[in-house]
C-alpha cells in the first residue's frame, strides 16, 4: 500500500497556507523533479512547516527511488554541511542559503528551491527505506531512524483507526513534521480529514487563537511542554466551538494537568486523547481512550490495532512489536545499505500491566528525559559539562520529563548562570527547564557511583539557586 495512493483518494483533503491565504490540493502541490539516476538516492529536506515544505515532500515521496530525510529548517549551516558531508545526498531543499558548494539550484521548479548535486553521490540503500527522521531532536550529531513506506502507511492507518478523523476537518499543523508526531498529524490527516493549514503561528501566541476561531479549526496537538503552558495562560476559558478532539504524546503529562484537559474536554464536549509513542515506531505505540482517562489515570493505555507489548520478565523493560516499528537506526551512509525489523522495539521505559491489560510507564531503564518533545541523553549532556566547566563534581536528573536539575557541589567553581546558557545554546534547552542545585557533596552508592535515587528523592523545588 502507497501513502500516496491513499492520498490520492481523499477526496475532501485540500491545503491552506495561511500565509498567503492559497489553497491547493494535492495535485498542484506535486512537481517533476527533472533528475534522472538509477538506484536508490537520498535527498534532504530542510522544513518550516510552509506550503512550500509540503510541496518538496509530497514531489520527491512522489519518486519511487528516493529516501527522504526531514530536518529542522532552523538547523545551524555547520551542521547542515556536516550532515550532508555524512550523508552525501542528491539532493538538498532548503530555503536559507542561496548557494550550496558542489550543487547547482534548479531554476525551472519554482515551488521550493531544489539543489542537485553536480556529481552522481552514489552508494547503497536498502530499497525499503523511504524516510530518515532523527529521534525526537536527539542532543549532539544525530540519530537517524529507519523507516520504510511501510512503517508509514501502518502507523497512519492505526492512527486512523482511533482519532475522530473527518473528511470536514480543519487541521493546523501545529508541530513541525520533521518530528515523527508532527509527521504523522500530516499524514493521518491526509489520508482522511479535509483542509490541512500551513504556516500555522506558535500556540503560545494569542494570533493563534485568533486563527483558530476565524478558520474554525478542528483539532489541537502538542507535546507535555504545550500543556503546561496552556495551563498558565488559563486555556480553560477559551471557548472553542470548533474543537473536536485535542492529543498529547512526546512525553508524560502530569495527571494533574490530565485531570483538568480532561474536565475541560467533558465540558466543552470535545475528547482528549493521552498517546505514547516513539520516532522508532513511527510516532505511536498506544493511546488511552478518553473515556479510560479518570479511571485509568496515568496509563498509557492500550497498544494500537495491530501492535503489542511485552514486558521483560528480567528488566520489567516495555517492548512493542508491530509493523510500524523502524529497521534500525543510521549514523552514517553506509548504515543505509540495511533495513532491518527487529521482532520488539526495546523503548527503554520501565513498566507495569494492571489486571485490565492498561499499561504504565513507571521510569526510564536508561537516562534519557524528553523534555518540551526533544529527547535528551543525560550522560551525554553531564559529560559535556564536565568537560566544558572542567568539574567532575556535578550530576544531571531528569526530574518527571519536566526539566533537568544540575547538582554541583558547592566547593565547584560553577558559575549557574552560564552553565544554563552553555544548555540553551548547546542542547536548545529553555532556561525555564533546567534547575540548577548546590549541594555539600554528591551521594554515592555503595560501588561508588553518584546515588542518582537518593537526589531525586530529595530533590525540591526550593533548592533552585540562580
Amino acid at each position: 500500500m502507497k501513502l500516496l495512493d491513499l492520498i490520492y483518494a481523499n477526496q475532501s483533503l485540500s491545503f491552506f497556507d495561511l500565509e498567503s491565504e492559497k489553497e491547493c490540493t494535492i495535485n498542484e502541490l506535486i512537481v517533476e523533479i527533472p533528475l534522472k539516476t538509477e538506484g536508490r538516492f537520498l535527498v534532504f529536506i530542510y522544513t518550516d512547516n510552509s506550503i512550500a515544505s509540503l510541496a518538496a515532500l509530497f514531489s520527491c515521496w512522489n519518486i519511487e527511488n528516493a529516501t527522504i530525510a526531514l530536518f529542522s529548517e532552523t538547523l545551524a549551516e555547520e551542521l547542515k554541511e556536516a550532515l550532508e558531508q555524512q550523508y552525501q545526498p542528491m539532493c538538498v531543499v532548503d530555503k536559507t542559503r542561496e548557494v550550496i558548494p558542489d550543487y547547482h539550484l534548479i531554476e525551472s521548479i519554482s515551488l521550493f528551491p531544489l539543489f542537485i548535486s553536480n556529481e552522481p553521490r552514489k552508494f547503497e540503500i536498502d530499497n525499503q527505506i523511504k524516510l530518515l527522521l532523527s529521534t525526537s531532536g536527539t542532543t549532539g550529531s544525530p540519530k537517524l531512524v529507519k523507516l520504510s513506506e511501510r512503517n508509514v502507511v501502518e502507523n497512519a492507518l492505526s492512527i486512523i483507526d482511533y482519532l475522530p478523523i473527518e473528511s470536514s476537518d480543519q487541521t493546523p499543523l501545529c508541530l513541525p513534521i520533521h518530528y515523527s508526531y508532527g509527521f504523522s498529524v500530516l499524514t493521518t490527516n491526509s489520508i482522511k480529514g479535509g483542509r490541512i493549514y500551513t504556516a500555522v503561528d506558535d500556540m503560545l501566541k494569542r494570533t493563534f487563537w485568533q486563527t483558530f476561531k476565524s478558520y474554525k479549526f478542528t483539532s489541537i496537538v502538542g507535546v507535555p511542554f504545550v500543556y503546561e503552558m496552556l495551563n498558565r495562560l488559563g486555556f480553560y476559558a477559551y471557548d472553542l466551538p470548533s474543537l473536536k478532539y485535542f492529543t498529547q504524546a512526546g512525553g508524560r503529562l502530569n495527571t494533574d494537568l490530565i485531570e483538568k484537559f480532561y474536565q475541560y474536554s467533558k465540558e466543552k464536549n470535545c475528547r482528549f486523547f493521552v498517546m505514547y509513542g516513539q520516532t522508532e515506531a513511527t510516532a505511536r505505540m498506544s493511546y488511552l481512550p478518553p473515556q479510560d482517562l479518570e479511571s485509568k489515570k496515568g496509563s498509557i493505555g492500550k497498544p494500537l490495532k495491530n501492535g503489542k507489548f511485552i514486558i521483560d520478565e528480567h528488566s520489567g523493560e516495555l517492548l512493542y512489536g508491530g509493523p510500524n516499528v523502524f529497521g534500525g537506526y543510521a549514523q552514517n551512509r553506509d548504515d543505509l545499505a540495511i533495513y532491518e525489523q527487529p521482532l520488539w522495539l526495546r523503548t527503554g521505559d520501565l513498566a507495569q500491566v494492571d489486571n485490565d491489560g492498561y499499561y504504565f510507564i513507571i521510569g526510564r531503564l536508561k537516562r534519557f528525559a524528553k523534555i518540551a518533545g526533544n529527547r535528551v541523553n543525560l550522560d551525554e549532556l553531564e559529560n559535556y559539562l564536565k568537560l566544558d566547566f572542567n568539574s567532575a563534581q556535578l550530576a544531571c536528573l531528569n526530574i518527571d520529563d519536566k526539566k533537568i536539575a544540575v547538582f554541583i557541589k558547592k566547593d565547584a567553581e560553577i558559575d549557574p548562570e552560564r552553565l544554563i546558557e552553555f544548555l540553551r545554546d548547546k542542547f536548545t534547552i529553555h532556561h525555564t527547564m533546567v534547575q540548577v542545585v548546590f549541594i555539600e557533596e554528591l551521594p554515592l552508592t555503595a560501588n561508588g557511583k553518584v546515588d542518582l535515587q537518593y537526589l531525586y528523592n530529595s530533590f525540591t523545588e526550593d533548592s533552585k539557586v540562580g
